[in-house]
Parts: structure tokens; C-alpha cells; sequence
């Protein structure tokens, strides 16, 4: 994945968290995952993984497909 795709999946990830009133904290929490690596997906510095990119969906209660839009 280039690294303006992972730029725009970061960045469509951090608009639906705020749209749910999610600290990074909680989003990792509800993910499974740690914190820090929350920040660096929504950075755009972390290519994740199909998995991980689910259950960041799960936790944020949106498709796949919803995140990936625009990439």
C-alpha cells in the first residue's frame, strides 16, 4: 500500500473516531489494540494489516469499505 494510501486510511479512521467521540485510547481499547499503534495507524504510519483493519472497523462500527473509501 503507498504511503498516501495509508495517509487517507489514517486520516478516515481518526474523522469516524471523533465522529463517535473516541480518544485514541478507547478506539484502541474496543480494537485490541495498544494505544501507540492506534496514533501510528491514524498517522499513516503503520501498513496493518486486513485483520487488524476489521476489528479497528468492528470498534468503530463501520464497513471495511467505509474506511477504504477514496484510497
Amino acid at each position: 500500500m503507498s504511503e498516501h494510501a495509508l495517509a487517507v486510511l489514517g486520516s478516515n479512521i481518526r474523522a469516524r473516531r471523533k465522529e463517535l467521540s473516541l480518544t485514541q485510547e478507547e478506539l484502541a481499547d474496543l480494537a485490541g489494540l495498544d494505544r501507540s499503534y492506534m496514533g501510528g495507524v491514524e498517522r499513516g504510519e503503520r501498513n496493518i494489516t486486513v485483520l487488524t483493519l476489521c476489528k479497528i472497523c468492528v470498534a468503530l462500527r463501520c464497513s471495511v469499505c467505509e474506511m477504504a473509501a477514496d484510497l
